[in-house]
């Protein structure tokens, strides 16, 4: 836990990454597994991530986020792309997922699927797309502390073109919109913020202990 903690006090929003550095393949798996396994609500991870090391694509996703460089120096960009609505269909998966894994019937699981119908299919449209993009930012969370235990950087990033994202991965249309960003990679030793003191609250202010 120690070094955990440690870990995240190294970690910052790196706005300058090292360009000539790569992420292995091991450790983007690793991010990866990090995400699969991340919380959600109801275990339904309303959402899918985009990976994205291609040098032309990442081209174009800068272009969408300002030119801002992250985009491009950094390694990979995770595009976490939440789901407009959820269905009856999209729950039936889910329970059929449970079924598989946890070897139950799926007639049991039916006081879930109530519940998941009442609470989830009885939102707005707009309702849901929200609560599927907060979704994806507790995966977003989860991202960054695996990053940070890598020793790997990451900058989190709303500075973008939702629509010009959705449209650059072939999303426009479909189910899916974009919802946060990280980039990830190696910091650059001319990045002069890796030496700036880290600024949060302090415990007092922070906690409440009831």
């Amino acid at each position: 836990m120690e070094n955990y903690i440690e870990n995240l006090n190294w970690r910052y929003a790196t706005k300058k990454f090292d360009a000539e550095k790569s992420l292995n393949q091991e450790d983007v798996e690793k991010l990866q597994k990090s995400i699969q396994l991340s919380a959600s609500s109801y275990g339904l991870q309303p959402y899918e991530v985009f990976v994205i090391s291609d040098r032309e694509t990442k081209e174009k996703l800068k272009a969408a986020a300002w030119n801002q460089s992250q985009l491009t120096d950094a390694s990979h960009v995770f595009v976490f792309a939440g789901l407009k609505k959820l269905n009856e269909a999209y729950i039936d998966a889910y329970l059929e997922n449970i079924s598989k894994i946890r070897e139950v019937q799926v007639q049991d699981l039916s006081g879930l699927k109530d519940m998941l119908t009442s609470n989830i299919l009885g939102k707005t449209e707009e309702q849901q797309s929200v609560w599927a993009q907060k979704q994806a930012y507790i995966a977003l969370g989860n991202l960054l502390s695996a990053a940070a235990n890598l020793k790997i950087d990451t900058c989190p990033m709303e500075g973008f073109d939702a629509q010009k994202f959705d449209e650059i991965l072939g999303i426009s249309g479909t189910n899916l919109t974009t919802a946060v960003i990280a980039t990830a990679g190696y910091r650059s030793e001319e990045d002069q913020l890796q030496h700036a003191k880290k600024v949060r609250k302090q415990e007092e202010e922070l906690f409440h202990l009831i």
